[in-house]
């Protein structure tokens, strides 16, 4: 999967961030494998999981803080191919376009852009202040998508991903997805029934999964503003295996197993490894908001878009 190489980049579409006193507590979506998997391990473990869910309301952390400027070396499509902070600024306007276009036709709704700060070590945010160790997350206090890049090499590392663009450009889309949810009013079910394989944490994951999958349908079609190409040359099936990959790599089941040997499925928040690919290609398959309803699905195992 590469960009379109002449394609503009905007580096003033996502800003900077750092480490700095926390500002209160409120929900946190859509956390990364590092994050999951020592949460997890603290749970099952015996542990005590205020120590992990403190990085969210502002307690101390020993974890290194260094600031992240706006990426102001991103020009192109041709630097988005190269380097990651790139890629995701590229990616973030490419999901711009597809749900400012989308979101309106297909349920009427007025899309919003959600804010975007990339940081390193700990960040500054309205959840309260984060680390690196929860990966990727959405803030719906702030609207804002928070990304340390360095958590796309731990996940081809440490969990088995595809070092693949689209492996990386899932996880741009899948927090993405979480601020969909918010702005469709659907976020807070996550926080009403928080675990178990059936709960509504799961399935707002799985909808962010198949969200993603939207806008994976739409980035190869839908020309980029200002210019008659799209924004990503056509996927092909090995993309799509890029991006299958990420999503199974960060499946609860896969996690518990690496971290515990053994899979709970009572434990779970974000789905099992093959629910979340299924889901995923839901959205990819149809492009239809619709056919991402978790919540109304009656087995998980079966999304509509595949049927």
């Amino acid at each position: 999967m590469t960009f379109n190489e002449g394609l503009q980049i905007d580096p003033n579409r996502v800003s900077g961030g750092g480490g700095g006193p926390g500002m209160g507590g409120g929900l946190v979506l859509g956390g990364g494998a590092v994050g999951i998997i020592v949460l997890i391990a603290t749970l099952l473990l015996g542990g005590d999981p205020g120590s992990v869910l403190g990085q969210f309301t502002g307690a101390d952390s020993n974890a290194n803080s260094g600031s992240v400027k706006t990426p102001d070396h991103c020009k192109t499509g041709a630097d988005a191919n190269k380097y990651v902070d790139c890629r995701v600024v590229l990616t973030v306007q490419s999901l711009d376009a597809v749900w400012s276009t989308e979101l309106p036709k297909q349920v009427n709704k007025k899309y919003v852009d959600p804010k975007v700060t990339l940081f390193s070590g700990q960040v500054n945010t309205g959840c309260g202040r984060a680390s690196s160790a929860v990966g990727p997350f959405y803030c719906p206090a702030d609207q804002t998508a928070y990304f340390d890049t360095s958590f796309f090499q731990e996940l081809k590392d440490r969990f088995g991903a595809s070092g693949g663009p689209l492996a990386q450009e899932y996880v741009v889309a899948h927090e993405f997805g979480h601020h969909i949810q918010n702005l469709l009013g659907d976020i807070n079910r996550a926080q009403r029934d928080p675990q178990g394989p059936e709960s509504g944490a799961v399935r707002t994951e799985l909808q962010a999964d198949c969200y993603a999958g939207v806008w994976a349908y739409y980035a190869d079609k839908l020309p980029a503003p200002g210019s008659d190409q799209p924004f990503l040359k056509p996927l092909t099936n090995n993309d799509i295996n890029d991006g299958l990959s990420a999503a199974s790599a960060v499946g609860d089941d896969r996690i518990q197993k690496a971290s515990t040997g053994r899979v709970n499925p009572e434990a779970w928040t974000h789905g099992s490894s093959e629910e979340r690919q299924k889901w995923f290609l839901s959205g990819y398959k149809t492009g239809q908001i619709k056919m991402c309803d978790t919540y109304s699905a009656r087995d998980l195992n079966n999304p509509p878009g595949l049927k």
